[in-house]
């Protein structure tokens, strides 16, 4: 039973943008930021971040749970992208809250 209880709580989850070598957006979700970022820049990620390279974070946002990060990942993918180098650029003069998670460290 202490295991389940554990797990009773729902496990934070990220929304994120990644900046591809040419420019581009690629938006998605993850658990594991800094897990996600080597995939996508070691070519095991998207196939979209596969063609077209990663370089690092554009935009990281926390979520409570996948269902709402599911849900903030679909609305951000209806942006247009001058919304989204908005959000970029605000999540950068932010100070890259969560960046940490999603910089390769272990913390």
């Amino acid at each position: 039973m202490a295991a389940s209880d554990r797990t009773a709580r729902p496990k934070a989850a990220f929304v994120y943008m990644v900046r591809c070598t040419g420019g581009q957006l690629y938006t998605g979700w993850t658990n594991d930021p800094a897990a996600r970022l080597r995939a996508h820049r070691s070519g095991r990620g998207a196939r979209y971040t596969r063609a077209h390279g990663a370089e690092g974070f554009a935009y990281l946002e926390r979520c409570a749970d996948r269902c709402a990060a599911l849900r903030r990942e679909a609305a951000l993918k209806k942006l247009p992208k001058a919304q989204k180098e908005l959000l970029c650029t605000a999540w950068q003069a932010a100070g890259r809250p969560f960046a940490e998670h999603g910089a390769g460290s272990a913390g």
